[in-house]
């Protein structure tokens, strides 16, 4: 195979080869370049889609990589300083049931923080693991989970020695890190791997003055969502490995689940971004931080929005902070974040990430003009003066301790039942409600449903929350457990 280096792309170079030699198509896919489908050539380009071709031996194959493909991950395990490293092209949520199912079998033992995405216990549906909850911390005055206790992780590996793994959130949604290298060495001493959820994390691995990345402090497995905030195309993602985990066995698990047409427009775009990190990666992460940094300051000298930062940090719960994140609370304004979200978008055509209960996140990028920044500011200055009001009656947290009395998977597929939410306190849920994003269950299957919990889902919907999970549409009725 040839030699690479970090200034090669070795799939953006099998690519620009295959265009240059002018390759007769007669396979997949049937677009042939483009010239089956007018409409789509115009709207996406004719060089998108002479390089959407199909697996064939100059460009490798996803499923056994032995070429481009397996060099360019190659690169990006060096440029991660991880052992191993696969290309995802089903979104992080492939990344991350591919390490839970790498490390635990049926029920086998997982700890993990309950503010987890669902894919973590999507994951734990599939392969009927068993969920050790740590509870997170949470912020009473913000309404939102922190990370895990370093005493809590221990308090729960002693409780259940028999566990696999622990999973961590690197960072949470909302910037939020826990002691990553403590809780892998604890971990490690317990015999127990080490798995990271970075969905938000990518940029950890080439900044300055960064968290510290999961691969650094150790851990087995990561999940590096690339898409995200690494530049690549969405979803496209990487599942990074240290040397304790076996790359092969990964492999088969990962094509379990993962397509077998893997696409090469988010392939060459994982390739790309990983090259522009590794020589970039520093100023753009810089830059990133200066634009947050910015923003937070003029946010918060608004007044009535607290743009958080690193002053939240306690050497536990927050051990510390991803400072290119813009999380501002909202609820001194007498305004959920949802509301404000909604309020960005309708009235003045800014997106951000996501709008919850209490605070919404603007993702910032080197991507971003400050002329945009200016915008939001400005935007935000005039929601407050057109639409503040009292915040009496407000909710005010976005957390709830659950009452685990299934695991997930024998919920899902236990003999389930519609019943109206309202009238649903305390069944046993066979399903999962939550806010897209930030993807965090309220309720996951094999939980017991309370009123807090019902109280929370229906004034979600009332402040505009987008709810997803349950078989009804409509988030009416949900489906609990028989004979329990």
């Amino acid at each position: 195979m040839k030699k690479y280096t970090q200034q090669n792309a070795p799939i953006h170079e099998a690519l620009l080869r295959h265009k240059a030699n002018r390759v007769v198509p007669f396979d997949v896919p049937g677009h042939k370049g483009g010239r089956g489908n007018k409409e789509l050539t115009d709207f996406l380009g004719e060089s998108c889609l002479k390089v959407d071709v199909n697996s064939m031996k100059p460009l490798d194959n996803l499923c056994h990589p032995v070429s481009v493909i397996r060099a360019a991950e190659e690169l990006t395990a060096e440029a991660f300083g991880a052992a191993a490293a696969y290309f995802i092209v089903n979104g992080t949520t492939a990344a991350v049931q591919a390490m839970i199912m790498s490390s635990c079998k049926a029920g086998e033992k997982i700890i993990m923080p309950r503010n987890v995405h669902r894919s973590a216990i999507n994951a734990l549906v599939v392969c009927g693991a068993v969920p050790v909850y740590v509870n997170p911390g949470v912020n009473t005055q913000l309404g939102i989970p922190l990370g895990m206790s370093l005493a809590d992780v221990e308090k729960a590996i002693l409780a259940h020695p028999d566990a696999k793994a622990i999973l961590v959130n690197n960072p949470t949604y909302y910037g939020i890190c826990s002691d990553m290298a403590s809780i892998v060495e604890l971990a490690h001493r317990n015999h127990m791997l080490v798995l990271a959820d970075e969905a938000h994390g990518t940029h950890f691995y080439f900044g300055e003055d960064m968290p510290m990345a999961a691969m650094k402090a150790g851990a087995d497995m990561a999940a590096v969502s690339m898409h995200k905030t690494g530049g690549s195309l969405t979803q496209s993602s990487l599942l990074l490995c240290g040397p304790a985990i076996s790359s092969s066995y990964v492999r088969q698990v990962i094509n379990l689940t993962q397509t077998t047409s893997g696409s090469y427009l988010l392939m060459v775009s994982l390739d790309i971004a990983r090259k522009n990190l590794y020589q970039n990666g520093k100023e753009l992460v810089r830059k990133t931080v200066g634009f947050a940094e910015y923003a937070r300051t003029e946010i918060n000298k608004l007044g009535g929005y607290y743009a958080f930062s690193r002053e939240l940090k306690n050497g536990d719960t927050v051990f510390d902070f991803d400072t290119t994140k813009l999380s501002v609370h909202t609820l001194d304004i007498g305004l959920a974040g949802i509301e404000v979200y909604d309020l960005l978008r309708d009235e003045y055509g800014i997106q951000i990430e996501f709008g919850d209960i209490g605070n919404f996140l603007a993702i910032i990028s080197a991507g971003d003009r400050t002329l945009e920044l200016e915008r939001l500011i400005s935007a935000l200055s005039e929601i407050k003066r057109r639409y503040a009001k009292d915040k009496t009656g407000m909710f005010d947290h976005e957390y709830i301790n659950p009452e685990v009395v299934l695991t997930p998977q024998h919920a899902f597929y236990s003999k389930n039942h519609p019943v109206a939410i309202e009238d649903s306190q305390g069944e046993i849920s066979g399903e999962f409600v939550m806010a897209y994003p930030p993807g965090i269950p309220i309720l996951a299957p094999g939980e017991r449903i309370t009123k807090e919990i019902i109280s929370y889902i229906a004034y979600a919907k009332s402040k505009g929350c987008f709810l997803t999970g349950t078989q009804d549409l409509n988030i009416e009725k949900i489906n609990v457990v028989e004979g329990i």
